[in-house]
């Protein structure tokens, strides 16, 4: 059987390449799902990180690409799709979306978007349990104990079910911002890692 490698959020990268020409065209994102519907249907199905849906590209534009063939590079990691495009495919009229030249190191921008600021607050939060710094809230309630860190997200479990019954949308997403956060200390605390709950949440989706 072939394995496929899925990212943190279940998604594998896929490049779709000028079947004719052998143009690179674009770089997208594929869950199971819209890969079924690519090969399925014959045409290409992203995954629309921004809007967390399928995306038949050239749902609006009208510029499809047909899938010729599609590709596991060696590490099963990344999708080659060989396609017939329609027309241009990058929004910008292009014909590709690598149009850009590239003759000095550009200045960068992080993303910061999705799950990913899980592990990395996790990680200031390693920090603070290591250093200790004068002023620190997250320090101090790690000096409190687990006991204390428990209560508070017993606290603030119970807040954000208040803001869901209330239907205080604003509200509570504060109040799940806090519960996370106050979980993810009592973990350090407690010397769980992440990846732990992930590989159980990764369990429940069978």
């Amino acid at each position: 059987m072939v394995m496929a490698i899925l990212d943190e959020k279940g998604l594998i990268p896929a490049i779709a390449q000028n079947a004719s020409t052998g143009e690179v065209i674009m770089l997208g994102y594929m869950s199971p799902g819209s890969l079924r519907r690519t090969l399925e249907g014959g045409d290409v199905w992203f995954y629309s990180r921004s809007r967390a849906d399928f995306w038949h590209k050239g749902e609006i534009s009208g510029n499809f690409m047909h899938v010729k063939s599609a590709t596991l590079d060696c590490d099963g990691d990344v999708i080659l799709v060989k396609v017939e495009p329609g027309g241009p495919i990058c929004h910008t009229g292009n014909r590709t979306c690598f149009f850009t030249p590239l003759e000095a190191l550009p200045s960068f921008e992080h993303a910061d978007k999705g799950p990913g600021v899980l592990e990395e607050l996790y990680g200031v939060i390693q920090g603070r349990k290591r250093d200790k710094p004068e002023g620190s809230y997250t320090a101090r309630l790690l000096a409190e104990g687990v006991d204390r860190i428990s209560q508070k997200v017993v606290e603030e479990a119970g807040e954000t079910a208040i803001a869901g019954v209330k239907g205080d949308k604003g509200r509570l997403t504060e109040e799940v911002a806090d519960l996370l956060y106050h979980t993810l200390v009592l973990m350090a605390a407690s010397g769980v890692k992440p990846e732990a709950v992930w590989r159980q949440l990764r369990e429940r989706r069978r």
